[in-house]
């Protein structure tokens, strides 16, 4: 809904051009639990004659209802939609609303209180160029009030409005007013936010919330409305150097090629040398062509009206564009184009902070989708570095990161990357983490720099290379990877595999888990996130051994998909086999060779498999192997038969009397 104005009833043309043109503020609230956010979003909205009158008539039907202003309007319903919200009296999710006034344009995000829906604040923070921080005259700073402030720090707001609420309950005291600005600014200047603006507020009752209050003499300072549409928002991607971040390749035809995408930063003429990031090709921009207008005269036919694509000579952050290069060079989806003599930098290893947002912890060393823009790879936590309390901002030793939680670690990708650390610019420089077998997004991320050591790294080329390897053993390369329980068979089927594949002159390695824990993985333990290191090293190890031309048998329990699938993705499509011996858990705990059963259901062995540690099976592994009813001859037969069928050995020859 747009805002009331005369021009809608005499010159709607003019109304709709004169709203086209306003500037755009969006902005969070935030504060501790019933601080009253929800309330001032409710009142900006009511005193902005923004509520339909259906609205204000449900409104104050569910004030009677579900209110808690004693049957009094509750402005705070027309943001708090959930009816867990209304029950509990308190916002869960983020709740965006747009206003709009003479002067701007708005769009608020009303975000949670409650410290476990931090990704939720979070969320609604990314976009956001400023932040009204609710304090409770009654309650002065909080720990939630440090806590919210550090956020919005850390996500990069430097507009920072401190609205101390509730003002009528403590008679408007200017001493309280002051008191609570300078505690709020001793602590804000230790997380950098210097640019606050404070502002005496009741927001039940609307005072200085659009007029100047009379019950606040003392009070000089600007309403909130008045400040929300005068903030100048300093934005430094304006002043900052050209970004495109390309999000499709333009070709209609043979005859026409564009890249298109919204400008992240700065600015670009037609003209302008650009060069393509990371592969580096240069070339300079020919025409600039903004998104289609539809030309459309007030009372004309839809149907004349015709897409004109606008050709411009220049264009500017936030414009969706189309640049068309002089040179025919390669440009693909998740490249950005900069000017030559002012570019991002380009790595495929960070340091960077990562906020937490899954209710699976983040496990260092398992692989998922890293999105930056339109560009996604795969990213590996190799480092978690601390975490941070973000009630005290003490820096706290961690091995993974739980719900909510934020961190600092080093990531590494599978390519390089262009970017821009996040203090320059939150596009270039802002990720997502995403979970490779749910596609759900799973935490939130800020380049802080690369890390120069990996700069000194490069790939050495080698004149004998794995096929070289493979070809004078007679054999194809590849990894053996059997999984299943504990007691499941697997080593004693790999075994065998093993001593006939020797019998019929085949060059092999076995990796059993219980071995390789006595040195190279000595020093891990098996809780989640040693699991995970476990796996990656053996894969590492496993992948060397394929390049050296050899068959590896690898058998570990390897209880998760993710692992078992970044292990898969280290070699070439068709060395890796994945063998699932699928033995129930009965039948394997009966077994129980190592006794490690009965340890584990007398809670004598934590985190055991199967027990009160989850085991994934396999959705799509080459070979199933019922290990309750095949022997382990037979299951060993099976293996060397597939291999044979598949030339990865030599099928004459072949020898099962071992």
């Amino acid at each position: 809904m747009a805002h009331i104005s005369d021009l809608i009833a005499t010159d709607i043309n003019e109304y709709l051009r004169a709203h086209e043109h306003k500037s755009l503020l969006r902005f969070i609230t935030c504060g501790s639990v019933d601080d009253g956010k929800s309330t001032l979003i409710g009142r900006l909205l009511y005193d902005s004659k923004m509520i339909f009158e259906d609205q204000l008539t449900a409104i104050e039907a569910d004030s009677k209802k579900f209110g808690t202003q004693a049957g009094k309007l509750d402005l705070a319903l027309l943001v708090d939609g959930l009816a867990a919200e209304r029950e509990q009296g308190i916002t869960i999710d983020v709740a965006y609303r747009f206003f709009s006034t003479d002067k701007r344009k708005f769009i608020v995000a009303d975000t949670p209180g409650h410290e476990q829906y931090t990704r939720n604040m979070v969320t609604g923070a990314s976009t956001a160029s400023l932040a009204v921080i609710l304090i409770d005259a009654n309650k002065g700073v909080l720990t939630q009030t440090r806590r919210h402030s550090y956020l919005v720090s850390l996500i990069g707001i430097r507009h920072i409005v401190l609205a101390v609420n509730k003002m009528d309950m403590i008679g408007f005291s200017q001493e309280v007013f002051a008191k609570i600005l300078a505690d709020y600014c001793e602590f804000a200047k230790q997380i950098g936010l210097t640019d606050i603006v404070a502002i005496p507020i009741s927001a039940l009752n609307g005072e200085n919330i659009t007029e100047p209050s009379d019950k606040t003499p003392w009070y000089k300072g600007p309403t909130l409305m008045h400040h929300l549409e005068t903030v100048e928002i300093d934005d430094e991607r304006q002043a900052g150097p050209f970004r495109l971040p390309v999000q499709w390749v333009n070709r209609p035809d043979q005859h026409f090629r564009g890249f298109s995408g919204l400008i992240t930063g700065g600015k670009v003429r037609k003209g302008d040398r650009l060069r393509v990031l990371p592969s580096g090709k240069e070339s300079k921009v020919a025409r600039i062509i903004g998104s289609a207008a539809c030309g459309l005269a007030f009372g004309e036919n839809v149907a004349n009206a015709k897409p004109q694509a606008a050709e411009m000579d220049e264009a500017v952050v936030e414009q969706s564009v189309t640049i068309v290069l002089e040179d025919e060079i390669d440009v693909s989806r998740g490249n950005i184009l900069a000017r030559a003599d002012a570019l991002p930098a380009v790595a495929d290893q960070f340091e960077v902070t990562v906020i937490w947002m899954a209710e699976e912890p983040m496990l260092p060393g398992r692989q998922y989708w890293i999105k930056i823009g339109a560009k996604q790879a795969v990213a590996t936590v190799t480092g978690l570095k601390h975490k941070t309390n973000v009630n005290t901002l003490e820096k706290l030793p961690t091995r993974t990161l739980e719900l909510n939680e934020i961190g600092v670690c080093n990531m590494s990708l599978d390519q390089p990357i262009a970017f821009d650390p996040y203090v320059e610019n939150r596009d270039t420089g802002g990720f997502i983490l995403i979970d490779r077998l749910t596609n759900s997004t799973v935490g939130a991320g800020l380049i802080q720099s690369a890390l120069r050591k990996a700069e000194n790294i490069h790939w050495q080329a080698l004149e004998i290379n794995k096929e070289a390897h493979a070809a004078i053993k007679n054999q194809k390369a590849c990894i053996l990877w059997f999984t299943g329980l504990s007691g499941a068979g697997k080593s004693t089927i790999a075994n065998l595999v093993e001593k006939r594949l020797y019998s019929m002159g085949h060059h092999t390695f076995l990796l059993d888990g219980d071995n390789v824990r006595h040195g190279l993985n000595r020093d891990l333990g098996f809780t989640d996130e040693d699991r995970v290191e476990n796996i990656r090293r053996v894969a590492e190890v496993a992948k060397l051994m394929v390049d050296a031309g050899l068959i590896v048998l690898v058998s570990f329990i390897s209880p998760f998909r993710s692992e078992r699938r970044m292990a898969r993705a280290l070699v070439s499509e068709g060395e890796f086999i994945e063998v699932y011996v699928n033995t129930p858990l009965s039948v394997a705990e009966a077994r129980d060779p190592k006794g490690l059963y009965k340890k584990a259901r007398a809670g004598q062995l934590k985190n055991f498999t199967g027990i009160d540690s989850a085991y994934e099976p396999p959705e799509s592994a080459e070979l199933v192997l019922d290990g309750s009813q095949l022997s382990p001859e037979e299951a060993a037969d099976r293996i060397v038969r597939y291999l044979a069928d598949r030339e990865s050995i030599r099928e004459m020859g072949l020898d099962f009397s071992i």
